[in-house]
């Protein structure tokens, strides 16, 4: 599971102009899906399920998990890179390797990145898609698939235009499937949402970063933001606390009882 890492690049002004215009208009892909409720109350429950808070409306809950009865559930699914404990379900050619043979891995959480290079970005989908296909069985509303930012841990191997032609097969998926999906971080992309067919955004540490300004260029209030400091979240409130859907979690988000256990809001 991926956090946010270091303060994004600035985005361009005139790209943010471009994107402000069109952020707010449903292109004919998701015209069939149904948006999370903007300024909703939020819990991101990707470390255990349990039972929301009151008065919670969106939750995210991890794609092995149930969604929540009678809330807008949102499904988290680690699409570029391989979940803990779940390497020996990949071919071994999948796994992106450097040129000495030697698997790439995000070294904050210990996980290989998946190649999404060529041809192998449509076997890689193909699974992740049936995964999606599990997520909408099961009821979830939406799709939100973790490191799209894989690319600044490749050791320079995969490229931002591989990242977002992959992406856009999962997008192109969960619209057939009538699934929302959002672009989790990298805002330096968000220029791009249109033409991947991105829908909303979940934005981890925007506030401690002050990029929250930055997904509401492209992405209008349909934004959903993630702290894990005391100061993130007191940024993000000051700023967006009226209008984004906004939750401070532990690093963990671990469950309630827990001793590590936070969850706070604006």
């Amino acid at each position: 599971m991926s956090r946010s890492r270091t303060a994004r690049l600035m985005v361009a002004a005139a790209a943010a102009a471009i994107a402000t215009a069109t952020a707010l208009t449903p292109t004919a892909a998701n015209a069939a899906v149904t948006l999370p409720p903007t300024h909703a109350k939020f819990d991101y429950q990707i470390g255990g399920a349990y039972t929301p808070p009151a008065g919670v409306q969106v939750v995210t809950r991890d794609r092995t998990a149930s969604p929540a009865a009678g809330l807008y559930n949102i499904c988290y699914v680690n699409a570029f890179q391989v979940q803990p404990g779940e390497q020996s379900q990949w071919e071994s050619d999948l796994l992106l390797r450097d040129s000495a043979g030697r698997l790439v891995i995000d070294e904050d959480w210990g996980e290989p990145l998946l190649d999404i290079r060529g041809a192998k970005a449509a076997r890689v989908a193909a699974k992740v898609n049936g995964w999606i296909d599990g997520c909408a069985t099961k009821g979830y509303k939406a799709i939100e698939p973790d490191n799209y930012d894989s690319y600044e841990r490749s050791k320079n191997l995969i490229t931002t235009a591989q990242a977002r032609t992959y992406l856009k097969l999962l997008a192109d998926h969960a619209h057939v499937k009538n699934l929302a999906i959002a672009q989790k971080n990298t805002v330096d992309l968000a220029q791009y949402r249109t033409t991947v067919g991105l829908d909303f955004a979940v934005a981890e540490e925007c506030g401690q970063y002050n990029e929250c300004g930055d997904y509401v260029d492209y992405f209008g209030n349909n934004v959903i933001v993630i702290e894990y400091t005391n100061t993130g979240r007191t940024r993000a409130c000051s700023g967006f606390g009226s209008t984004l859907s906004i939750v401070q979690r532990d690093v963990d988000v671990s469950t309630p009882g827990t001793s590590g256990y936070v969850r706070k809001t604006c």
